[in-house]
């Protein structure tokens, strides 16, 4: 396009100051909204050159002497890589742009002048050294390479770089760690992304923080500079990015267009230049919990060959084409075929509008005594505010466990309350509880929830707490309480370093709590906990803040647990016990976690620190409708009950045998099971139902 012809376009170009930053920048304009990118105008055929600092990190992991483990990563050696890579140096991406990565993405993006180009500089090096306590990530390490790899927390890192470095105004940090993946919100189970990006609010600083892969284990796929250009590409396509801004992300600084769809997923995952949450990329296809991974755009040089982000543009989110040229994709321009689906959200029915029936019949479950158990989350209504109520559960289901009793909002510390959804009366509930119950089934109440923030931290709000729930369970007529506080709600204090003899006031007066709670209503009552995966099995890696947290509960209140189901989808990448590192939705994963409970494990890898083994009859393995595949649950639970492996499967469990005593699994939630029409309990539930113990 002529320079005159993209002057004429029905758009504007606004050189405005960012919000505490001091790079260049400029804003196109259209009826579509506005969207502001890296550089100055398009319309000028000028060079803008961005000052720029590289940071190579040195991660030290404060570890338990015992362990024996590495304790460091650097990125230094990574140095030479990352300035010959095409971030700094000019590569060929097509036979008209010879030039670096940023420069090339930008003008893939925007109608342009032909002389118009925006690099990073030749960058001064600022080496960093950041000390990771426990509460703040864990070291992996893959037993057949060797190689190492970080989980990390993300705001952690940002905060402690920034209160490390210099402020220096107008130049850009790029920030390079070394075999790092990372969870945000301080929160290990919102993983796994390759960084973070924007403006850093403390400093006013503009920076990409990006991990750089070499030698990482197997599991990892990505390599080299892949990771660090993704967020450098995002940086370049929203400058004003906040990574620290914690709320709903439409209102989020930066650019925003209309809620899109990852188009291999199909699942709604952002309202801006790459995914809430996690920065990832339409292009990216791991799962949830799983390390990113993307196809890479190859980029041969001289030196080597280098691997590249393959990013979607303004005009795949979309931006209009009177502003932004018809490219879908950079660099591969072909990997996105068409632009974004939006995301339409749930339209919500009147109150008291009972869901609507099942294509599916639910498979009747036959005789009621069987050793196994399938446990499931009830809420009492669907995404669209459409009634579920508890007579109508499936039969397969054997323990209904109704989600939540939760603090109350500007109530006393310990107060619980629990809602029933409008539509459903409290006589119709209670009257459906004793039926199930009547018929053989059990129904509790849990506690908690996700998003619910939860602490004990003084002894005087122990009686409030107890007197709450028994005044629940004593109404409506439940058999049991299950826990579920997650984090941060029982995070470790600094400190608390023997989960056999725990000081967090919050955990020391729960199992106080809860001591008193059974003691109330006697032997037959039940006791459940549904941990996070970094709240029991993440203390095998290292002990400390959410990472085995829950280690101190499920000890002291060992014989009075009915059972513990952790949590196998809200759980980041591990190591297990046979030195390798798996991650979430396949076999290998389900069996390594439970395993780590059937067999017991060191704390930390702390020799002196045992956590026994539960018995089988009390493990339960969770899993989510919407994310597993229901071969891969019947598949995994065949494996653990009976030690049969599954073609394909790494993991050998402790017992060859297996546990043919394993109490079921657990799903949230039932309602979600039903929508889709029962294809978990009507396989799962037949599966525990008849299999047979053998004496």
């Amino acid at each position: 396009m002529r320079l005159g012809s993209l002057l004429s376009l029905v758009l504007f170009f606004v050189a405005a100051a960012l919000a505490q930053s001091t790079l260049p920048h400029f804003t196109v304009a259209d009826h579509h909204g506005s969207v502001t990118l890296l550089g100055r105008s398009p319309s000028q055929s000028k060079t803008t050159v961005i000052p720029t600092v590289l940071v190579p990190v040195t991660l030290s992991f404060v570890a338990n002497p015992a362990n024996g483990r590495p304790a460091t990563l650097s990125s230094l050696s990574a140095v030479p890589a990352v300035l010959h890579s095409p971030v700094f140096a000019r590569f060929g991406f097509s036979d008209s742009e010879h030039t670096q990565y940023a420069d090339a993405l930008l003008r893939s993006a925007v109608h342009h002048a032909a002389g118009w180009h925006t690099l990073l500089g030749s960058p001064a090096v600022h080496p960093l050294h950041i000390t990771i306590p426990p509460r703040a990530g864990y070291l992996l390490s893959d037993g057949r390479t060797g190689g190492k790899m970080a989980i990390l927390d993300v705001e952690y890192l940002e905060r402690r770089i920034f209160a490390q470095l210099p402020s220096e105004k107008g130049k850009l940090f790029l920030i390079v760690t070394p075999n790092a993946a990372y969870y945000t919100w301080s929160d290990a189970t919102i993983c796994c992304s390759w960084g973070a990006h924007g403006i850093d609010p403390a400093t006013g600083d503009s920076f990409v923080l990006g991990t750089y892969l070499h030698a990482a284990p197997a599991i990892v796929k990505e390599q080299d500079v892949q990771p660090l250009t993704q967020q450098l590409a995002e940086f370049v396509l929203d400058p004003e990015h906040n990574s620290l801004f914690h709320g709903d992300y439409a209102h989020a600084p930066g650019n925003h267009f209309a809620a899109w769809k990852n188009p291999v997923t199909g699942r709604c995952s952002g309202t801006g230049i790459g995914s809430d949450y996690f920065l990832l990329e339409p292009t990216d296809v791991n799962l949830k919990n799983n390390f990113p991974f993307s196809k890479p755009y190859f980029a041969s040089t001289a030196a080597r060959m280098y691997h590249l982000q393959n990013v979607a543009l303004p005009f795949w989110y979309g931006a209009s084409s009177k502003s932004f040229r018809r490219q879908h994709s950079f660099p591969d321009a072909q990997i996105l075929a068409a632009s974004a689906q939006s995301c339409q959200s749930a339209t919500q029915v009147s109150p008291g509008t009972l869901v609507a029936t099942s294509q599916i019949i639910p498979k009747p479950i036959g005789k009621m005594r069987h050793e196994h158990q399938l446990i499931g989350y009830w809420t009492g209504e669907d995404s669209t505010g459409a009634l579920f109520p508890l007579h109508d559960v499936s039969p397969q289901w054997d323990n209904i466990i109704v989600a939540f009793a939760a603090p109350v909002s500007g109530g006393p510390e310990g107060a619980l309350r629990f809602t029933l959804p409008q539509g459903i009366s409290s006589r119709q509930f209670k009257s459906d509880v004793a039926s199930l119950q009547q018929q053989g089934k059990t129904v509790m109440l849990s506690l908690g929830g996700g998003g619910e923030f939860f602490k004990l931290d003084q002894s005087a709000q122990v009686p409030v707490f107890v007197q709450s729930v028994e005044h629940l369970v004593a109404k409506y007529g439940f058999r049991g309480i299950d826990l579920d506080f997650e984090s941060p709600s029982l995070d470790l204090a600094p400190g608390d370093t023997d989960f056999r003899h725990p000081t967090t006031p919050s955990i020391v007066h729960l199992i106080a709590a809860m001591r008193q709670i059974k003691a109330h209503f006697g032997p037959k009552f039940l006791l459940s906990i549904v941990p996070e995966g970094s709240q029991v099995p993440a203390g095998y890696d290292t002990y400390g803040g959410q990472f085995g947290s829950e280690l101190p509960i499920i000890y002291a209140l060992r014989k009075d647990l009915s059972f513990v189901d952790i949590q196998d989808y809200n759980t980041p990448p591990m190591e297990a016990l046979d030195g390798e590192i798996y991650q979430s939705h396949t076999v290998d994963y389900h069996a390594a976690l439970a395993d780590l409970l059937l067999h017991g494990f060191y704390v930390g890898g702390n020799r002196a620190q045992w956590f026994p083994p539960l018995p089988a009859s009390k493990v339960v393995i969770g899993f989510l409708v919407g994310y597993a595949q229901p071969s891969v649950v019947s598949d995994a639970m065949r494996y653990l009950m009976t030690g049969n492996a599954p073609v394909g499967t790494h993991y050998r469990l402790s017992n060859s045998y297996g546990y043919p005593h394993l109490l079921g699994a657990m799903f949230w939630n039932i309602d979600m099971d039903r929508r889709q029409n029962y294809k978990f309990s009507n396989l799962i539930g037949p599966q525990l139902h008849h299999f047979a113990v053998q004496p």
